[in-house]
Parts: structure tokens; C-alpha cells; sequence
């Protein structure tokens, strides 16, 4: 993670650079020692975290997160103040923490746990944006049919292609299973057996049958057995 300190006084600068040299993976890009070069240094740097004093002069830091805040890929904010009655209004401007002068190390250390939680939350989310389609683009006999994402019950593999089924239509669909499966989002589409993937918001129910077999039911009716070798991931994805 890259980080930005921003505080007027440079005692406290040098503190927080200090507490930061103990995390080897967050790098200090930046300091500023007023509002307006904090913005300045957002703007160039697109840093992932930005701790930030509440009180300096001219800009306080509350107005400086309320301007980064605008933008929902900015930095994750982290109040570093010797003042508590300004927390609730940290959070109203969507603060990730709030940490106190003297500053314990401990507490510190919490506060870079949860940014390295949302900073792995983030790259999931965009990685998953990237590799997600909408919709699959499908031939169908002379015309080509572009298939909801989200209205895919499940997907078989059948040779070099797939049969993917979405409601009452099953669409024949020249691509390997495993390439297929590198564009769609794997917290979404669950392996239930070496050729079947299942889509875990269409599941309806999962039941026990006889011989200890498990059954995933879709929300159109299919009801598909689940290999033994995938039971513990699909009860782990499944809420």
C-alpha cells in the first residue's frame, strides 16, 4: 500500500513515519503539512492510504477527507488526532479509523490491518469487474444470442464446448470449460463436478439422497449431484 501523511507539525510527521517503517508493506510516497498540498499529493500520487491530522489551519483534515471522499477509488482515510469529539464526524465522512495521540502501537497496527482488509477487498472487486462479463455472447444457429450473466443457472462442459443453461433454454456454446471459467467471477459460479459449474445465487436447495449423495436444486428445476470432492467449497460459498 502506498500512503500519504498529512499533519501541520512535523514532530508528528516524524512519528508516523516512524510507525510506519515497522510495516514493510506500506510505502511512505508523501507528506504534506497542510490541506491544500495533502490534495495536491492525492491528485499526483493516487495514494491507497492517507493518514491525516483533524486539525491544522486554513483546510482541516475533515475537509480534506471530505474532498477525497468524492471519489470512490480515492485513498482510504485514517484520522490521527489528539482530539476525540470529531470521531462521529470522521465517520460521516466515511473515515476508515480514527486513532488518538499519544498513539499506542498496538492500536496503530489495527488500523493497518483494516486497510490492508479494504485494500484486498478493492483489488477483488476490480479484478472480478475486469474479468466478468455481462453477458456471453452465444451463435445460435444464424444469429448471435447475448446471454445474461446473471440468468445462467448452471454450465456443463461437453467436449470443446459447453452447454449453458439459463432458465428454460440450454445454448451450445463453443469454449472449453476451463477458459470459460477464468471469465466468470469464482465467489458466483461454484464447482459442483469436474464438468459442472453452478451458479450459487440460482440454487434453490441442496438435499441429501440416498447413499449419502448431495443435490443441488436450481431455481428452473435441475437437479444436479454433487461431487465429493467439491462438497466442503460449495458449503463454504453458499450463504
Amino acid at each position: 500500500m502506498r500512503a500519504i501523511i498529512v499533519d501541520d507539525e512535523p514532530l508528528a510527521r516524524d512519528g508516523l513515519r516512524l510507525l510506519l517503517a515497522d510495516h514493510a508493506d506500506v510505502e511512505l510516497v508523501g507528506e504534506a503539512g497542510n490541506g491544500a498540498d495533502a490534495l495536491a499529493l492525492v491528485e499526483r500520487l493516487r495514494p491507497d492510504l492517507l493518514f491525516v491530522d483533524v486539525q491544522m489551519p486554513e483546510m482541516t483534515g475533515l475537509d480534506v477527507a471530505t474532498r477525497v471522499g468524492k471519489d470512490a477509488s480515492g485513498p482510504a482515510i485514517v484520522f490521527v488526532t489528539a482530539y476525540d469529539r470529531f470521531a462521529l464526524h470522521a465517520f460521516d465522512v466515511h473515515a476508515l479509523d480514527y486513532v488518538l495521540k499519544p498513539i499506542d502501537e498496538q492500536r496503530f497496527a489495527e488500523a493497518i490491518r483494516r486497510a490492508r482488509v479494504q485494500s484486498r477487498t478493492r483489488v477483488h472487486e476490480a479484478l472480478s469487474a475486469i474479468r466478468t462479463p455481462a453477458k456471453i455472447a452465444i451463435r445460435d444457429g444464424e444469429a448471435i444470442v447475448l446471454v445474461p450473466v446473471d440468468e445462467i443457472d448452471w454450465i456443463e462442459a461437453a467436449d470443446y464446448y459447453v452447454e449453458i443453461h439459463a432458465g428454460p433454454r440450454t445454448y451450445l456454446h463453443r469454449e472449453t470449460m476451463q477458459r470459460l471459467q477464468t471469465m466468470l467471477d469464482p465467489e458466483r459460479f461454484v464447482r459442483i463436478h469436474r464438468s459442472r459449474l453452478v451458479n450459487r445465487e440460482r440454487v434453490r436447495e441442496i438435499r441429501s439422497e440416498g447413499r449419502g449423495e448431495l443435490v443441488v436444486v436450481t431455481t428452473s428445476g435441475a437437479a444436479l449431484k454433487v461431487a465429493r470432492s467439491c462438497r466442503a467449497k460449495l458449503h463454504a460459498l453458499l450463504p
